[in-house]
Order: structure tokens, then sequence, then C-alpha cells
């Protein structure tokens, strides 16, 4: 008994023949591009969408990966671009209220000097000055100013 039959001992006894376009179809840019835009912009879900328009799922997910990685490339030729830069010389600088000293050189007699600036006065008080002593000169400047 011969459990193996072969096209050449049977005969056909069934032919299907596909007529039309069949499901292959060409789809233009911008009605991938519209697809797409319809995922995005009703907050739809891509399923609800590719059912829709008769396609699957990870067709229209290869679209969206295809446009993604477009506008990629595309911004990234405009990144690093150069800005023209435009300078007001009527413009004025802003108005300090003082200028400060330049620092001077200290010596070695000034080692353990504290040195404070308050409106333009003032104080150096030397190694072992009393911290509150300070403080009481400071609040006397700032008290008659």
């Amino acid at each position: 008994m011969d459990t193996v039959r072969s096209a050449t001992t049977e005969p056909v006894r069934r032919l299907e023949v596909f007529t039309g376009a069949g499901r292959r179809r060409k789809w233009s840019d911008e009605d991938k591009a519209r697809i797409v835009a319809e995922t995005v912009a009703d907050g739809e879900s891509v399923c609800a969408v590719a059912r829709r328009h008769g396609l699957s799922p990870q067709q229209l997910f290869g679209w969206r990966r295809q446009l993604r990685e477009a506008a990629a490339q595309h911004s990234e030729a405009e990144e690093l671009q150069f800005v023209q830069a435009v300078v007001d010389v009527g413009a004025s600088a802003p108005a300090f209220r003082r200028q400060r000293k330049a620092p001077r050189c200290k010596s070695e007699s000034d080692v353990g000097m504290i040195e404070v600036e308050v409106d333009g006065v003032t104080i150096r008080a030397g190694r072992g000055a009393d911290a509150n002593t300070i403080a009481a000169i400071v609040q006397a400047l700032k008290a008659s100013r």
C-alpha cells in the first residue's frame, strides 16, 4: 500500500485561479503620511487605523518607523547651522555703581589679616581680632550710612 501520492499518479482535482490585484497594493507617500497622521492626531490605536484601511498593524508600524527615521535624517542635516549675529551699537553698557579697587599684593605682614569692604569703607582686622568687635564696627558703619 502506497501512502505517498505523487502529482504524476493522481489527476488534478481542484484548481484555484486568483484574479484581480490581490492584497498587494502600492501606497503613495502622501497616503502613508496621512494614515500615519491618523494614528497620532486622533489618539486611536494603530490596530484600529490599520483595520479601517485594510492594513496589518505591522505594516503601519513600519511606515511610522520609516517616517520617524526620515524626519531624524532631515533634522540632522539642519542641526548645525550658523546664525547671523546682530550687534546694537546704540545700546549702552549697564552702568556700575562703582568700580572695585584692584587687589593689592599681600606682604608677609598681611598674612592672617581680614579685610572687609562695606560701601567704600575698608576695615582691616589683624590676627586675633575679636569677632564681636568687628561685627559691632560693621553694624555702626551700616547705621551711619
